[in-house]
């Protein structure tokens, strides 16, 4: 359950795009706010701009208009270094492919951002399997992603994400690749790695039942803004995902 202090906050996102010798729209004004301890489900159809919009939510990529605060820090206003750092220490990213390295175990592959960071290799190694624990994964940190299951290797995947201790985590699709049972057993260590740790979580997804379990549930329209935000167990109906 949130605390209500915005962790996030983003206002008069605007996005173009040249296409064909026009501009396109994919966001247009969109304002957003992220509390510490809530799980937002963003929805909305197929290329209406949800996976743009966490791209800059995430400093990935910048909006040719407006601002977006982390912890009251405006993210356009870093040096590409300082971007860098953020996204490595404050931001954590789960994506629909997992994208782990193949050669790598589990492990390794959680390790990875804490090595990036210039932590010890043993400090490292041990945050990783703490984590791996966690999520259901304590007994296949030695496997390499040709060893594990899907919904394993999005559990890994998860894992990266939180092991550096993230203010927030985007997650875009990250069930979308995988049945409906795996996707639950997913999002359900998704769900309790979120709640132990009151993390802001912002996750991108076509699956309503998914959705509804979240806090809140904004829906992204054509135009590039919000419609309307319900809390997920009154999500409306009428809501295209």
């Amino acid at each position: 359950m949130s605390d209500g202090t915005p962790v996030l906050s983003a206002r008069g996102l605007v996005k173009t795009y040249a296409s064909g010798g026009e501009r396109l729209t994919i966001l247009n004004g969109c304002d957003l706010d992220v509390a510490r301890g809530e799980l937002l489900a963003v929805v909305g159809p197929s290329g209406v701009g949800k996976s743009t919009l966490l791209h800059i939510l995430g400093g990935l990529d910048r909006p040719d208009a407006g601002q977006v605060l982390l912890d009251g820090r405006e993210l356009a206003s870093l040096s590409p270094d300082q971007r860098a750092d953020v996204r490595n220490r404050s931001i954590g990213f789960v994506f629909q492919f997992h994208h782990l390295m193949p050669d790598f175990t589990a492990e390794e592959n959680v390790m990875m951002p804490l090595l990036v960071g210039r932590l010890s290799s043993g400090e490292a190694r041990a945050r990783a399997r703490k984590v791996l624990e966690e999520l259901g994964l304590g007994r296949r940190g030695h496997h390499t992603p040709s060893q594990l299951s899907g919904g394993e290797r999005q559990r890994v995947a998860i894992g990266r994400a939180l092991v550096q201790e993230p203010t927030i985590l985007l997650a875009d699709e990250p069930t979308g690749n995988l049945d409906p049972r795996t996707a639950g057993t997913v999002f359900d260590a998704l769900e309790k790695a979120q709640k132990s740790r009151k993390l802001a979580v912002i996750l991108v997804t076509h699956a309503r039942e998914l959705a509804n379990r979240c806090d809140r549930i904004a829906a992204l329209v054509a135009g590039g803004r919000f419609d309307r935000e319900r809390s997920g167990q009154d999500a409306a109906s009428g809501v295209t995902f």
